[in-house]
This record gives structure tokens, C-alpha cells and sequence, in this order.
């Protein structure tokens, strides 16, 4: 029987190792995998719905030689869908109603070898960078019992970081891969807009500003995984241009010398950046220069505010088709008190918007990448704290008491107007951004953006640093990342008790 020690001390393309050379089978893996959730989950709330027989039947057919064969693995309770089973997204109509097939990311995960154990955690459809839904509770930072995992993908990271998986999959919309992955000491890549499918039940994510992968302690697992699922499917709008190489290969690949900007100023938001973020920025940058790169103090040029409002604006609209989708699948009208508080308001808000103005919104953020295209030009990577601030205290983010007042009696009116008027658009992305400030931008420009996890603080608080590339250029990441890897390694430190 495999011992928990030697299940914890590999990652996922090790654990597949194991089952290559015949040493264990991939039952035994899951029964490691089983265990862990079974002995954490409770005080992390990391996993929210569990599929341990279906796993097993599952374990007993995979592929051997799968690049992933036997790995035990989460799926975020969003986006991808399971046959027969609810993809919940944080909402209670939703965790009743049975998807009708697997989503083509989840085939692709199965075909690598993959073992879907159970779902993972997450904010209702995914809005928030805290992992606290009133359908399925908060969930808790291994790191720190007091702390937020981030979100959306919170329940992956937590489950990650507590090593009850080797790696489990996100979703990013505005950084909800690289914002856990900060908060609980991981690696996530963010890839370029159309890098993996999302069909066949959706077309982009989002208007293209989301897109799906996983969390890992390693970067060769989400270098390997990517390399396993990337690639458009039947019908797909666009895709992000094919890879030269293996991912894989360019994870063992030198960089070369890059021209690295660095900032640690918030590129969205007015606060000022926290003292460990700060100090964590100004680490790497002398870091990068001890392995070879030319390293400035330069950001570029944003007109901040404007694509900030648009953002929300866009995500405010994107909220009100899911509940009226949602409240179509369930076969009522959408109501409030289906949906939290925030989100219904927010779906309000959205739904107040003509036509016009959300043409008007899309058109400006599709100009954001030809604005940045010259900086990029200038440089190869731009790096900059993944957050604001350590990762937040549960509960610290969730509107106040006042603001809930507010909303139930604007959610009750129906009353988008009263929104308008009180300016929530802009309360929502000063609240937003004053968070995770660096991470959004890249959303609205496709680019690819990872989260690495470099520092702790004083308290024992991960904090990562995020660097972004071309896009396309994924590549250039994945060689800077396990350059990074062996010069800082981080995938033997562990949350105290996991």
C-alpha cells in the first residue's frame, strides 16, 4: 500500500511515474488521495462534492501510459462538466441539475490519465477573489486557518497546498488561477486567450476574458497538462497559436538573457501596494538579475479607470445572462433570493446596460492589447506582485452589512436605477481592484500570466509574484518559471501541519 508520505512527495508526473514503472497501481493512488481528503477537507472545506466509486470504476480503466496515468485530480466546481453530474458554480439551483455531457477540457483531462476524485470549491459563477459561497461555505488557507485560499479557484488551491492532490484545475476570468495560487504558495499559469477548448457546451468565457487550467505544486505538471489539452475543439471561435515544442521541454530549457520590467505600483486600483508585496517585487527583481537578465523599474501606460469600469461592466452583463440562464434550467423566473446577494445586484446592474454602451465597453477593452503592444515590444516579461496585499482574512472582502441592506433592497425593487444612481459600477471596481489590482489586466488582453511562488512573509503568508509574457508566447514563461524553480525552489516547503 502506497504510504502518504511517498504519495506527498511527488508531484503529478512523478505519482504517473510510479504507476508507469508497475510500482503501484492507480487504485492505490486514489485510496492516498481518498485519505487525504478525508483528513483535511473538513477544516478546509477545500472539496465540495466527492465521487470516490465513480473514481474507482474510473482508476481501474485508465490508460497506463497515459502522460498523467492514475493521477488523482479536482475539477473546479465551474465551467467544466461532468456527465450525469451538476457543475454547481457556487449556486444552489445549480448543485441539483445534472450536466447533460463531459466538457471537452474534462475529456482531454481523462484522455491524460487523469482521475476526477471530486469538485473543488469556488464563489457563486466564480465573481470573487475569495472562495466563500453562502451554497458550500467558506473555504480555508492551509497556510492559515484565519486566511482566504483567494478565488475563484480557491478550493483547487487549498486542495493543492494541503496536498490532498497533486495539481487541480482553475478557471482565470480576472485572476481567479494566479490569485489562489498566490495565497496558497503554488504555481499557476494563466495561458494566451484560446489556448484550451471550451466547447462544446460554450463558445469564449466571458466575451474571452476567462479561460481554464489548472493549479500545481510544480511547473512540469502545468507545463505537461497544457501540453495535453491545449488546442482548439469542433467549433471553437478562435485558438491562441499552436506551441513549437512540448511545454514540457521548454519547462528544461535555459531562457536566454530577458528584458524584464518590473513595478511594484498596482497597475489597476488606487491603493498603495503593501510593504511585503513591495519588498517580495524588489527580491525577484535582484533575483532575475543574479541569474542573467536585464531588469528595469518600468510599467506601461494605462488608462486605468476607463478599463477598469469596463471590465466590471462586462462582468456585470456576463452576470445577468447566467442567471437568466440558470433560472431557465431550473424553469422559473430569476428571483434574488436564488442567488447571493452581490450577484444578483451585480446581474442588475448589468441587465441596466443598453446595448450600445456594452458594444462600446467590448470595443475599448479589445484596443487594450494594441495599447500595451509597444511596451511589450520594449520588453519580454513584465513582472509585478500577483496581488496587492498578503492574502485577506476570511471574510474581510464580503460586502459590509450596510452594503447587503442596500442590495436586498435593490435586488427586491428590481431597481437597476438606484444602482446607477449610487454609483455601484464604480464602488465595485474600487472594492475589486483594490485587491488584486495587477492581475485583470491580462485578462482583457489575452496575454499569458503566472503566478510563482517566491515569498512569505513575516507571518508565514505565501506571496506571489506574477510575470507577464507576448502573447502566444507562453513558451518564454514555462522556461523562465522552472529557471525560477531551480534557482528558488519552493515545492518542498509545506503549510505547517500538511
Amino acid at each position: 500500500m502506497l504510504s502518504q508520505e511517498e504519495y506527498t512527495r511527488h508531484d503529478g508526473l512523478g505519482l504517473a511515474a510510479l504507476v508507469h514503472r508497475g510500482e503501484v497501481a492507480p487504485v492505490e493512488l486514489l485510496d492516498a488521495a481518498i485519505a487525504r481528503i478525508e483528513a483535511h477537507n473538513p477544516a478546509l472545506n477545500a472539496v465540495v462534492r466527492t465521487r470516490y466509486e465513480q473514481a474507482r470504476a474510473e482508476a481501474a480503466q485508465v490508460d497506463r501510459a497515459a502522460p498523467f496515468a492514475g493521477v488523482p485530480f479536482l475539477v473546479k466546481d465551474l465551467l467544466a462538466t461532468l456527465a450525469g453530474e451538476p457543475t454547481g458554480s457556487g449556486n444552489h439551483l445549480l448543485a441539483a441539475l445534472p450536466m447533460p455531457v463531459d466538457s471537452e477540457l474534462v475529456r482531454r483531462f481523462r484522455k491524460a490519465g487523469l482521475v476526477i476524485v471530486g469538485r473543488s470549491n469556488t464563489p457563486e459563477f466564480g465573481l470573487t477573489p475569495y472562495t466563500e459561497p453562502r451554497c458550500g461555505g467558506a473555504t480555508h488557507n492551509p497556510w492559515s486557518a484565519a486566511h482566504s485560499p483567494g478565488g475563484s479557484s480557491g478550493g483547487s488551491a487549498a486542495a493543492v497546498a494541503s496536498r490532498m492532490v497533486a495539481l487541480a484545475s482553475g478557471g482565470d476570468g480576472g485572476g481567479s488561477i494566479r490569485v489562489p495560487a498566490s495565497c496558497c504558495g503554488l504555481f499557476g499559469l494563466k495561458p494566451s486567450r484560446g489556448s484550451t477548448p471550451t466547447g462544446p457546451g460554450l463558445g469564449e468565457l466571458w466575451n474571452g476574458l476567462a479561460i481554464e487550467h489548472v493549479i500545481s505544486r510544480s511547473v512540469r505538471d502545468s507545463a505537461a497538462l497544457l501540453d495535453a489539452t491545449a488546442g482548439a475543439d469542433a467549433g471553437a471561435p478562435y485558438a491562441a497559436p499552436a506551441q513549437a515544442r512540448p511545454y514540457l521541454r521548454e519547462a528544461d530549457t535555459d531562457p536566454g538573457r530577458l528584458r524584464v520590467a518590473y513595478t511594484p505600483q498596482p497597475l489597476f486600483g488606487r491603493a498603495q501596494p503593501h510593504a511585503d508585496c513591495t519588498q517580495a517585487v524588489e527580491a525577484t527583481a535582484r533575483l532575475l538579475e543574479s541569474l542573467g537578465h536585464h531588469v528595469e523599474l518600468a510599467a506601461p501606460a494605462l488608462d486605468r479607470e476607463r478599463w477598469e469600469l469596463d471590465f466590471v461592466s462586462i462582468v456585470a452583463a456576463q452576470t445577468w445572462a447566467e442567471i437568466e440562464q440558470v433560472a431557465a434550467l431550473a424553469g422559473r423566473r430569476p428571483r434574488a433570493a436564488d442567488f447571493e446577494p452581490a450577484t444578483f445586484s451585480l446581474g442588475l446592474l448589468g441587465r441596466s446596460m443598453g446595448a450600445a454602451a456594452h458594444v462600446g465597453a467590448l470595443n475599448r477593452l479589445q484596443l487594450v492589447a494594441r495599447r500595451l503592444a509597444p511596451f511589450f515590444a520594449r520588453f519580454d516579461i513584465l513582472l509585478t506582485p500577483t496581488l496587492a496585499a498578503p492574502p485577506a482574512r476570511t471574510g474581510s472582502l464580503q460586502p459590509s452589512a450596510h452594503e447587503l441592506r442596500q442590495m436586498r433592497v435593490v435586488n427586491a425593487l428590481h431597481a437597476s436605477w438606484l444602482l446607477k444612481a449610487l454609483g455601484a459600477v464604480e464602488q465595485a471596481a474600487d472594492k475589486t481592484f483594490a485587491y488584486m489590482a495587477n492581475t485583470a489586466l491580462f485578462n482583457i488582453t489575452g496575454q499569458p500570466a503566472m503566478s510563482v511562488p517566491l515569498h512569505w512573509n513575516a507571518a508565514g503568508l505565501p506571496i506571489g509574484m506574477q510575470f507577464v509574457g507576448r502573447f502566444g508566447e507562453d513558451a518564454t514563461l514555462f522556461r523562465l518559471a522552472g529557471q525560477l524553480e531551480r534557482a528558488a525552489p519552493w515545492f518542498d516547503r509545506v503549510a505547517p501541519g500538511y
